[in-house]
């Protein structure tokens, strides 16, 4: 069988594995967050944090949820770095510097998993799993509970509530997140991934590196986060041993994303409306997926860069999952790709990450879309627009606005500023378009709360670690409080009735229109860089 056939009964299975399992787990998400029972487990954390389930929050208290959890989480995760050196499992690995320990609490708390370190030689087993992995979990959650928040906005009548952050953040974490990465942990483990609490193995006198993988592998998938408990991430073959593996770990990358779109339809009472977003999605992912896999079969050093066991289709396919979410894993070095196939994979996070985006982030980004598309569409008839039965005026057109220029805006800024500085030059391993390109990708990374590196630039000083630090911390909040501020404006709202004038929003129409608005923010946005840096090289 040849490497292009293998690839395409690969994309077939993983497609295969998306339909069975997008009817009964985008309903089950739905029951999930619509439910009004709690199980035991629910009703004793609640009491022990002292949370009223019945009590709900609106926007503004929701979104101050969000950043008190957010904000104590950095702080524990950064004092257990710190005192790294006192905890078991530490290996002799002392605590981490300060500013890579900083970089590193916001870094997972955000859901980026950006990595300035070598696990190996720098994070203790105790940190890994108490540290990192929990973040793994409740920034997922997180990110679930802001676009559940949206939809009761869509769905809720003249009223002030959007539900109680606590009690969405618990159930994403103990009715979603936890079962599905238990059961799969099993099943990675079955596949050849590692699971140890030593240190290393000895291998013909040398000594190599173990830690308890594939528990932090099935949640790293599962909740887009990325961060690899080896530095060679799934490109070890200690996290990704086989195509098995890699088809699985892909699978666990696009699950949620994808069924969310299902919940959306069933929540709002229209899964039309779901399929739509899908289709937007899906378009958008195979589109990237066949430049990037085009780009490297075609290359000069096809190979470069890449593993062995997976070949191009396999690297392409991850690249392109990996970057159409906010996972940041790599079973490739994406430093090695093409031009046209690294600017592919780089273009995937300017579009914003919403094809099919993060866990919960996906949702509620390409949501903030439809608002901006249907607003255009307003521009262009003369007309107020509407969407799902609320009018966009301007409170809600200025939420969408805010949500969608800030990963822009500290972007650019990030790396214009990165650009100039002396300092870089030293940093980067390529000179050129390809040195604009490694810029461009790691702050796009960070911007985005993706995590994923072209590795092929030393982000280890101050100025890196402090500046991606902030670009992470603002690229995932602000937005975070724009998106639940336009969910209270739309919560506050009468539902207006369907007319003639009313542009419908289940068929192509708008489907098309809501794909060419991203693309043409993205274009409008990006060009001018993307054409200095793997457009350029491309040329080349």
């Amino acid at each position: 069988m040849s490497s292009t056939v293998a690839g395409l009964v690969q994309i077939g299975l993983l497609i295969l594995a998306l339909a069975v399992v997008y009817r009964p787990f985008g309903d089950y998400m739905g029951r999930v967050y619509t439910g009004t029972k709690h199980t035991r487990v629910e009703r004793a954390i609640y009491r022990v944090a002292r949370i009223d389930p019945e009590s709900e929050q609106r926007w503004s208290t929701y979104a101050l949820g969000v950043l008190g959890f957010s904000f104590v989480g950095v702080a524990l995760l950064y004092v257990l770095q710190r005192v790294q050196s006192l905890l078991p499992f530490a290996y002799d690995r002392g605590a981490v510097p300060p500013g890579m320990a900083f970089n590193t609490a916001i870094s997972f708390v955000t859901n980026t998993n950006w990595q300035s370190y070598v696990p190996e030689t720098v994070m203790g087993h105790t940190v890994q799993m108490a540290g990192l992995t929990v973040q793994n979990f409740v920034s997922a959650a997180v990110g679930m509970a802001v676009a559940v928040a949206l939809v009761r906005g869509f769905v809720r009548s003249k009223a002030d509530r959007l539900g109680n952050f606590w009690v969405d953040l618990v159930r994403g974490t103990t009715r979603v997140l936890l079962p599905i990465a238990f059961v799969f942990a099993i099943v990675l483990v079955a596949t050849g991934v590692v699971m140890s609490l030593k240190a290393g193995v000895s291998v013909d006198g040398q000594t190599v590196a173990t830690a308890p993988v594939a528990s932090q592998e099935a949640i790293k998938m599962l909740g887009t986060n990325g961060g690899g408990a080896l530095n060679a991430n799934s490109a070890h073959p200690f996290e990704n041993p086989n195509a098995w593996s890699n088809l699985i770990e892909v699978f666990l990358i696009l699950v949620i994303p994808v069924s969310l779109t299902r919940t959306f339809g069933t929540m709002v009472g229209n899964r039309r409306q779901g399929y739509v977003l899908l289709g937007v999605m899906g378009a958008l992912w195979s589109a990237m997926l066949a430049v990037i896999w085009a780009a490297e079969a075609s290359g000069l050093r096809p190979l470069e860069g890449k593993e062995i066991r997976f070949g191009i289709p396999g690297s392409a396919l991850f690249a392109n999952a990996t970057t159409g979410t906010s996972t940041g894993a790599v079973n490739a070095m994406h430093d090695s790709f093409t031009g046209l196939g690294g600017g592919g994979a780089l273009l995937n996070m300017l579009f914003g990450e919403m094809t099919p985006g993060g866990v919960g982030t996906g949702l509620y980004s390409i949501l903030v879309m439809a608002v901006i598309a249907m607003f255009l569409a307003g521009l262009l008839v003369g007309r107020t627009p509407e969407y799902l039965g609320k009018k966009l005026g301007r409170k809600e057109v200025t939420a969408a606005a805010v949500s969608i220029l800030a990963m822009p805006t500290v972007l650019l800024i990030g790396a214009g500023i990165a650009a100039v500085l002396p300092s870089t030059g030293a940093a980067l391993n390529n000179p050129g378009s390809h040195g604009l390109s490694e810029i461009l990708y790691a702050y796009a990374s960070a911007s985005n709360n993706n995590g994923s590196a072209f590795a092929g630039i030393t982000v280890t000083n101050d100025w890196f670690q402090a500046s991606l630090a902030v670009c992470m911390a603002l690229g995932r909040f602000v937005p975070i409080v724009a998106v639940l501020a336009l969910a209270g404006f739309l919560a506050e709202q009468k539902k207006v009735p369907v007319t003639a004038g009313t542009l419908p929003t289940t068929g192509p129409l708008f489907g098309s229109l809501l794909t060419g608005s991203i693309v043409l923010v993205a274009a409008l946005t990006f060009v001018p860089a993307l054409a200095l840096g793997p457009i350029a090289e491309a040329l080349q």
